[in-house]
C-alpha cells in the first residue's frame, strides 16, 4: 500500500509539472503573438465603434472609427465632421474592444493607403479643413496639393470656399507637424 501511495503522489506531481509547463508555453506563445500586432491591426476590426483618441498637442477627439489606413485613422464625430488622425500623432485611445485583426491581413492595396493618399482625397474634394498642429495651433483653409511628406494649403477663414481674394497665404505643412485634420 505504501508503494501505491508513493507512485500516486509521484504521478500527481508529474501532472502538476506538465500542466505548469503547458501554461508557461501558452503564455510565452501568446506574448510572442501579441508582439506581432500593430496599432492598425487593433483598429481595423473596430470600424463603427466609438472611441476617444488622445492626440499629441491637440487634446482629444471623440468619434466612431470610419476607416483605417496604413498610417492614419478616420473618425466621424457626432457633429458629422470627419477627423483624419496620423497614427504617429496618437498618444492613446480609449474604447477599443478586445478584437485584433491578423497582422498583414489588410491586403496589399490597403497597406498602401497612406496619409498622403487620404490627404489627396481631401484636396480633390476641395473641402474646407481645420488642421490642428502638434504645437497646439490651428490653421484653416483648403488643401491645394499633397507631396510625399507634406501638403500645401491656402489659408482662409473657416467654412469658406477657397477664393483667391480670401486667401491670406499659402502654408506648407510637413506631415510630422499634423495632429489631425478636421473636415466638415
Amino acid at each position: 500500500m505504501r508503494w501505491e501511495s508513493l507512485f500516486a503522489d509521484l504521478d500527481a506531481q508529474m501532472e502538476e509539472l506538465e500542466a505548469a509547463e503547458l501554461a508557461s508555453e501558452v503564455a510565452d506563445r501568446t506574448r510572442r503573438e501579441v508582439a506581432r500586432f500593430r496599432l492598425v491591426d487593433r483598429l481595423r476590426p473596430m470600424r463603427g465603434y466609438p472611441v476617444v483618441v488622445y492626440v499629441l498637442g491637440a487634446g482629444k477627439v471623440a468619434g466612431r472609427i470610419s476607416s483605417v489606413g496604413a498610417d492614419w485613422l478616420l473618425l466621424t464625430e457626432e457633429t458629422r465632421f470627419e477627423v483624419l488622425v496620423p497614427l504617429d500623432a496618437i498618444t492613446g485611445i480609449t474604447g477599443l474592444g478586445g478584437l485584433t485583426a491578423a497582422p498583414g491581413s489588410e491586403g496589399r492595396v490597403a497597406a498602401r493607403l497612406t496619409l498622403a493618399y487620404a490627404l489627396r482625397g481631401i484636396a480633390r474634394d476641395r473641402s474646407s479643413v481645420a488642421v490642428a498642429m502638434r504645437d497646439a495651433s490651428v490653421v484653416t483653409g483648403t488643401i491645394d496639393r499633397v507631396g510625399a511628406d507634406f501638403f500645401e494649403m491656402a489659408e482662409h477663414a473657416p467654412g469658406e470656399v477657397r477664393r483667391a481674394r480670401d486667401v491670406k497665404g499659402i502654408r506648407t505643412v510637413p506631415f510630422a507637424g499634423v495632429a489631425f485634420v478636421r473636415r466638415s
